[in-house]
């Protein structure tokens, strides 16, 4: 499908351990500069719009500190906040990762205690977006770095580069439009969307 749209398309080994592992394959055999820059648009996140796409490659070309990019929403309603399948993300004052999980963070103490059925007014609790762009340089690091308990735990390869001390940059989104797959209900929710627009599936 990709080559049938004038792209080149690239199958990798089938023993990595995380979807970046198998971008790094990609940029050793395409042989890319040190300095350009990739994004990952996982297969799971199909209502990914364009934009999202170059707000995250703008964002990392323009944050020099960080090795990597990706976007996050904010979290509209408890059911989200508290659903594992839901990976959440913690930034600081600079917008830079502080630590991704799919726990209930930040975890709103009086609130949360007190048996709350909505999210406390002004809780920066923030959904993370299947999307990443990454420096090639970094990439052909990555494989190279310990995995860290995190990672295994938590199941989330971005916690590999936390851990590491690298920089992770994020795009926050204002509207909570996208639907990511990560259950067979989510699938179901796209389809019917897809169906809906007319799209083909």
């Amino acid at each position: 499908a990709v080559e049938r749209y004038g792209h080149q398309a690239v199958m990798t080994r089938g023993d990595h351990a995380t979807g970046t592992d198998r971008i790094a394959e990609v940029v050793e055999r395409l042989g890319l500069a040190a300095d350009s820059l990739v994004v990952n648009v996982q297969g799971d996140e199909p209502m990914i719009e364009p934009g999202l796409i170059r707000a995250v490659a703008t964002l990392l070309a323009d944050t020099p500190e960080a090795a990597m990019a990706t976007a996050c929403h904010s979290i509209r309603d408890l059911g989200e906040l508290f659903n594992p399948n839901v990976v959440k993300v913690v930034l600081d004052h600079a917008g830079l990762a502080r630590y991704f999980s799919r726990a209930p963070v930040p975890w709103a103490r009086d609130a949360f205690e007190a048996s709350a059925r909505d999210l406390p007014e002004g809780l920066p609790c923030y959904r993370h977006i299947g999307i990443y762009a990454y420096r090639a340089d970094f990439l052909r690091t990555y494989p190279r770095l310990e995995r860290s308990p995190l990672e295994e735990f938590e199941a989330l390869e971005q916690l590999r580069a936390l851990w590491h001390g690298y920089a992770i940059a994020v795009a926050v989104r204002q509207d909570a439009s996208l639907l990511g797959v990560d259950t067979p209900e989510d699938l179901e929710r796209v389809r019917a969307l897809f169906d809906r627009v007319g799209h083909k599936r």
